[in-house]
């Protein structure tokens, strides 16, 4: 068994947003990896009007599930919800889906059909460069108030200016409609709202909640290793 990670928007080195977590599966022998996601700048263009978008994310996820034959549980976080539903679809390996304070998008849907229809405050858009960022003064409050000192002091460096043409391309595939899929809402989540998480959450085959923010993989590591290694 291994596992696939991908991480959410606005963010880069998805192995060091995953690192908690990752270090307790070793300890049971379960690999890890995380992909980098092309419109975040992770793959040497940054992102942008003319930058990678959702379709080099697809690609570049596709490109480690492929590479390897093994049993293979995908965990997507938030956005990586999105790059999921297309990546994983037709993958043989691929036996679970883990979806974390993320999405089961439909084929045709995109991440800006997710949501309560406004401008998300704790982001900072630039429609003329194309991007899109959180608001580093906002980052902890948000999204790591139950996470430890060291995490929220290390955080912001691993924060990216992603291509704004994500939040509008559609997912060409839906893999959770054909795998088995288990959503882990998490309950303290000022990001994304438990309310809206549990309606996304209808169209997986299970729901699990856990008293965390928006990244349980680093706040609640134990908890998360548990839940993967039930799957």
């Amino acid at each position: 068994m291994r596992v696939v990670f991908v991480h959410g928007a606005c963010v880069r080195d998805g192995s060091w947003w995953w690192h908690r977590t990752a270090e307790l599966l070793r300890e049971r022998g379960v690999p890890s990896v995380a992909p980098a996601l092309p419109s975040c700048g992770e793959a040497g263009p940054s992102g942008g009007v003319s930058g990678p978008g959702l379709p080099e994310d697809v690609a570049a996820v596709r490109q480690v599930l492929r590479a390897g034959d093994e049993p293979t549980l995908v965990v997507a976080h938030s956005y990586g919800g999105i790059v999921t539903a297309e990546a994983a679809a037709g993958i043989a390996s691929v036996r679970h889906l883990a979806l974390v304070s993320s999405y089961l998008p439909e084929i045709g849907q995109s991440l800006s059909d997710f949501g309560d229809g406004g401008p998300a405050p704790f982001l900072d858009v630039d429609p003329d460069a194309g991007t899109f960022g959180v608001r580093p003064e906002l980052l902890v409050d948000t999204f790591l108030q139950d996470c430890d000192p060291e995490v929220q002091a290390q955080a912001a460096d691993h924060l990216a200016r992603q291509s704004l043409r994500v939040t509008a391309q559609p997912v060409g595939a839906a893999a959770w409609q054909q795998l088995a899929s288990t959503y882990l809402v998490c309950a303290q989540d000022r990001g994304t709202s438990p309310r809206l998480q549990r309606e996304y959450a209808r169209r997986a085959g299970s729901v699990v909640e856990l008293d965390a923010g928006h990244h349980p993989f680093l706040s609640r590591p134990a908890a998360v290793r548990d839940l993967l290694l039930s799957l």
